[in-house]
């Protein structure tokens, strides 16, 4: 049999087929959008047969899951970069309000993915709210080199809180136009982001 006359179906094997299909389906997002997500299409993605997938998600809903897992590690590096990249606690604290508004501009669709599956739990990820390495967690630890007391456990709660709601609130609103005017004034979209966060209190104030 000629070359040419090969079946097209061969063997296929990934060391991690899981893996191989989270970073597929996150390549589908960034490039569709999350209504082209199926396993089907996540398959055809890999490079695997339709019915790979069923071995690591029973549904779509769990792909998805896996999806979110993946955008809420991305967010926690854009956090330790923009931690590592100042040395003023107060800056600190500002820069990951940036990094999370800019995260969510970056990668829209990931970033509803992640709030879409918390939502239909009602809850954050156990990772995200209990894991030291999370990016929830790194606010926290932003927050204490900062000057917050790390044995009230109440008010570091709701201080980081607070930087995590700001910071989501702004992500929600930072593409409106009318704001356009003040980002030329300011120098761009980070200047304008940093001036807005300078004029809230938790990250004016880096407490």
């Amino acid at each position: 049999m000629r070359e040419s006359e090969a079946p097209e179906s061969r063997p296929y094997h990934h060391g991690d087929l899981r893996r191989a299909l989270v970073e597929a389906a996150c390549r589908l997002l960034e490039k569709e959008g999350a209504q082209a997500l199926s396993l089907r299409a996540v398959a055809r993605e890999a490079g695997v047969s339709p019915a790979a997938p069923y071995h690591h998600f029973k549904d779509k809903s769990e792909l998805l899951d896996a999806v979110a897992h993946e955008g809420w590690e991305k967010l926690d590096l854009a956090f330790q970069a923009a931690r590592d990249a100042h040395t003023s606690p107060p800056d600190r604290v500002r820069e990951l309000g940036v990094a999370y508004v800019c995260f969510a501009s970056q990668h829209p669709d990931l970033y509803r993915v992640m709030y879409d599956c918390s939502r239909d739990k009602a809850d954050m990820p156990a990772h995200v709210l209990e894991n030291e390495e999370s990016a929830y967690r790194r606010v926290r630890e932003v927050l204490v080199s900062a000057g917050a007391d790390p044995s009230d456990e109440i008010g570091l709660e709701l201080a980081a809180i607070a930087c995590w709601c700001a910071a989501h609130g702004l992500a929600e609103m930072t593409s409106f136009k009318q704001f356009e005017p003040l980002k030329e004034a300011l120098g761009g979209e980070e200047a304008f982001l940093r001036g807005v966060l300078a004029h809230v209190g938790v990250f004016a104030k880096g407490l």
